[in-house]
């Protein structure tokens, strides 16, 4: 996965409403629209979810007590930036419109091939 921040860099991460002709206009059936974007939204929520536990991984410090529990800041700003994110489906929306999402339908491509 490319860096996050440079992915939803000047992204609103505010949810607005769209026009589903719009979505539709390059295929032509909204559910598959919504079931593209589905997917790649999806796929971007795990792909955010390994990337902040790596990075909070290399704070982790193992004990045994609870009461042992310190404060770091820079969990702190990382876990931050991460809540700020922009939820995946409006990412995965803004790379569908921005035509920056590349889908493909294999069962089409095998009858193609077929004939």
């Amino acid at each position: 996965m490319a860096d996050i921040k440079t992915k939803v860099q000047g992204l609103n991460p505010n949810v607005r409403a769209r026009d589903i002709t719009d979505l539709a206009d390059s295929i032509g059936n909204i559910y598959e629209v919504i079931a593209i974007i589905e997917k790649r939204a999806r796929k971007l929520s795990v792909d955010i979810k390994h990337e902040l536990h790596g990075k909070l991984e290399e704070f982790a410090i193992v004990t045994d007590r609870i009461e042992e529990i310190q404060e770091n800041k820079e969990q702190i700003e990382i876990s931050k930036f991460y809540e700020k994110l922009p939820n995946p489906s409006i990412i995965a929306i803004e790379e569908y419109l921005g035509e920056r999402l590349e889908y493909a339908y294999p069962e089409r491509e095998e009858e193609e091939e077929e004939f």
